[in-house]
């Protein structure tokens, strides 16, 4: 097995991608501490606003720990494998020291993978506090100021009022989260996730040992993504159609960025990593 010329990888590019991954992660965080959802009012007869309230099966740290943990634990893995079994051992230099190329690879791969989950969950989050869509447990959370029996408040849509219920009227959160229900976060998260990681299995595992091993993979994620989306309905998180949204949404900046980002899916191209490789001439001998 030979080595291949050592290339020089600019600390340069690595802080701007940084940088224009911050951009995109920078509007979410800002959105979740200070952001305030569309005021939408509603219906007393309205009854999809009438479930009650639910912990997630779900929870969100959970959603993460396994969307953005074992995607990448898998992802670095897999580079390695690549790197290890190949005929040809690479290497790169960075501020004077040199690593095995699979840990570049799999800078790459992670990194394009992350700047597509910001851009999933930033979509999805401008359209959560532009429409402001009531959660199905919204009554019960917030027991708004309205005298629903009273007969001259049937059919009337009611947008100036105030919760009363004692258990959550001091919890800003829990108040501000009943607003955004459309489209469903974990919806998108975890189809996005799956999705991409589905794709960059097809794309960059090459390991024959099984035939079925990659499509099983491919299997179990993209049905744990749906089964999240379907505890968001049966808990009361959201509407069918914030998870149908969720799944579209996550699942259309899977395949552009996979496409146009990463270049999985053309075969006349080089992948991500390959594009970076040939950026940068090798350092003379």
């Amino acid at each position: 097995m030979e080595h291949e010329l050592i290339r020089l990888i600019s600390i340069r590019k690595i802080i701007f991608d940084v940088l224009l991954l911050l951009c995109v992660g920078f509007p979410i965080l800002f959105l979740y501490l200070w952001g305030d959802p569309y005021r939408r009012g509603f219906f007393c007869d309205d009854e999809s606003i009438r479930h009650p309230f639910h912990k997630s099966s779900v929870p969100s740290y959970f959603l993460y720990i396994f969307g953005l943990g074992m995607t990448t634990v898998v992802m670095m893995v897999t580079e390695f494998c690549n790197c290890y079994f190949s005929d040809r051992k690479r290497e790169f230099t960075i501020l004077g020291r040199k690593f095995p190329y699979w840990v570049w690879n799999t800078y790459c791969v992670v990194g394009v993978f992350c700047f597509g989950a910001a851009c999933s969950q930033l979509t999805t989050d401008v359209m959560k506090y532009t429409i402001g869509r009531l959660r199905p447990h919204f009554y019960t959370v917030c027991l708004p100021s309205i005298d629903c029996n009273d007969p001259k408040n049937h059919f009337v849509y009611h947008e100036e009022f105030h919760c009363t219920n004692p258990l959550y009227s001091d919890t800003k959160r829990i108040l501000k989260e009943m607003r955004l229900s459309f489209p469903s976060g974990h919806s998108s998260f975890s189809m996005y996730s799956m999705v991409y990681f589905a794709i960059y299995l097809q794309a960059r595992m090459t390991w024959d040992g099984s035939k079925l091993l990659r499509h099983t993979l491919q299997f179990i994620a993209i049905t744990s993504s749906i089964y999240t989306g379907m505890t968001r309905v049966s808990d009361y998180k959201h509407h069918w159609s914030d998870v149908l949204s969720g799944f579209l949404i996550g699942a259309i900046t899977a395949i552009l960025v996979a496409v146009f980002v990463a270049d999985y899916t053309n075969k006349t191209k080089p992948s991500t990593n390959e594009i970076y490789r040939e950026e940068y001439d090798p350092i003379p001998s």
